[in-house]
């Protein structure tokens, strides 16, 4: 097994209204089972569940982080939840993602009014989680866990090793110049049966666009949600070098 996929550990916060426990059990999905300190799916996948109180924080980090607006109802919940349900499971891989996002879909389908993301600092509401955990795809996973963070100076992704994949880095005079570059090349390289690795030339119909360096690690330590153990890899457009040389 790859060290790196076992490190990572996705934590789920998913803010809901219910009168107690019982009523969370009787709410989750046929097939779906709380025991313990766990939700079990209904393939028998097991992941950690631990209820927290209500914060006068999380409200707003939920709003101010949602990639989409939630709907009036969502947003509601999430003012005044009673209960934030979070879910802790293994991360690394496309599957291990995907089993995830089935999870947070059984707490939301309970009643939840979305779900925020520790390890990449989204959040989405209730009716979008659940399209994208029906959808399942590529594009529906990297949509899901995958930010896009504008800085001055650089463009970055965060929620990549979600996926069991580096970071993705280019610099935001690029990023400006070429706005869907990343967003295509987050597609391409959770759709790609191939790794994407340093060297690696990204084209079009027009030739070839960028070249793939490593950039290192992030600066997140080890153990920080978004601590990515996969590492970064940038961007370079393909024209600079050949200028260079």
């Amino acid at each position: 097994m790859d060290n790196s996929r076992s490190m990572v550990e996705v934590t789920l916060r998913i803010p809901g209204k219910w009168q107690g426990p019982q009523d969370l059990l009787a709410r989750v999905p046929d097939g779906c089972r709380i025991s313990g300190q766990h939700l079990i799916l209904p393939g028998g996948a097991k992941i950690e569940i631990h209820p927290r109180p209500p914060d006068d924080q999380f409200s707003h980090v939920f709003r101010t982080s949602s990639r989409l607006p939630p709907s009036p109802r969502e947003l509601e919940i999430v003012n005044s939840y009673d209960v934030n349900v979070c879910l802790t499971g293994a991360g690394g891989s496309m599957d291990a993602a995907r089993t995830m996002m089935d999870a947070g879909a059984a707490i939301v389908r309970a009643g939840a009014g979305g779900v925020f993301i520790d390890n990449c600092g989204l959040a989405h509401g209730a009716s979008q989680w659940i399209e994208m955990a029906d959808d399942g795809s590529p594009d529906a996973l990297s949509f899901a866990f995958v930010a896009i963070v504008r800085g001055k100076q650089e463009v970055w992704t965060s929620g990549m090793h979600i996926l069991g994949l580096p970071e993705l880095l280019m610099s935001r005079s690029d990023a400006d110049a070429d706005e869907q570059a990343i967003v295509e090349t987050i597609r391409y390289v959770c759709s790609s049966e191939n790794p994407v690795e340093v060297g690696h030339l990204l084209a079009d119909d027009n030739g070839p666009r960028y070249q793939v360096r490593s950039a290192g690690s992030d600066k997140f330590a080890p153990g920080n949600p978004m601590h990515n153990p996969f590492g970064r890899l940038k961007l370079v457009r393909f024209r600079d070098i050949a200028e260079q040389n």
